[in-house]
């Protein structure tokens, strides 16, 4: 197959920036570039954090456009050579590239964070054993020596052999921040994404004592920085419990139950 010509076939005629076509023996996807971002919403959100003193959850600039293409073709093709699961790029445009499907050809991959919403009805012990999956996928990366762009679950997928790959990488964090504070960011991103799930299953308190575990294995420097900020966030531990500062509050909330367990509290 001509991978070129079938990217340049589709890149600008699609009609939405990322689409699916099963072609044959194979799935591919085209992604093409989206608007661009405007500057001023980062250099807001900077100056909020370092109001508060927290790195961290500096905001990781993604200009959209044709430099989030460029970025992102880079990050997939970095991953790959570290030996890390992630999408194949196939062609490559100014406008947009073409991948390979991670999955089984003509069947969907599912998010981890889909598979464990949907093994909420088959319990704590199913729950748990998807969630560990994911931070031992994290810590893959973080030995590989590089990051995720943002680690929440729905960018983690399980192939059909049971690994889990990798997807989304408009932004590449470790051009803008130190390397440990990418890595603390990527788990608060895990945690924030699968805190609720764990609660709702359950499965918090057993959560803790992996998560105080887990975070024995981040680097000396990393661990620091995620201790640090966990510290300056306890204003979340006053958060309800309920829902009525809305799902996010909620979220928000859930999340600081499975950090609280870190060492340094």
């Amino acid at each position: 197959m001509d991978y070129d010509a079938f990217l340049n076939t589709y890149v600008l005629s699609q009609p939405h920036s990322v689409m699916r076509y099963d072609e044959g023996n194979e799935t591919l996807w085209v992604k093409r570039a989206g608007a661009l971002n405007p500057r001023w919403r980062y250099r807001l959100l900077g100056a909020l954090t370092k109001a508060c003193k927290v790195p961290v959850l500096s905001p990781v600039p993604n200009p959209g456009g044709r430099l989030a293409v460029a970025t992102e073709v880079r990050r997939l093709q970095d991953f790959a050579a570290r030996g890390l699961r992630a999408p194949q790029v196939l062609a490559v445009h100014a406008d947009g590239f073409l991948m390979r499907h991670l999955g089984t050809p003509g069947q969907a991959t599912p998010s981890l964070g889909n598979e464990m919403e949907d093994a909420l009805s088959r319990g704590t012990s199913t729950v748990l054993v998807l969630w560990k999956q994911g931070l031992q996928a994290i810590s893959k990366v973080h030995k590989a020596g590089t990051t995720l762009s943002q680690a929440f679950a729905r960018n983690l997928v399980r192939c059909p052999d049971g690994v889990i790959g990798y997807i989304d990488f408009e932004d590449d964090p470790a051009a803008h921040l130190p390397l440990p504070v990418c890595q603390a960011r990527d788990a608060l991103c895990f945690v924030h994404s699968t805190a609720w799930i764990l609660a709702q299953s359950s499965a918090l308190p057993e959560a803790r004592k992996h998560w105080k575990a887990w975070v024995q294995t981040l680097s000396p420097d990393a661990r620091q920085v995620l201790q640090q900020s966990i510290a300056r966030m306890s204003w979340a531990s006053r958060l309800p419990m309920d829902r009525k500062l809305g799902r996010d509050g909620q979220r928000i909330r859930m999340a600081f139950e499975l950090l609280r367990a870190d060492p340094s509290n």
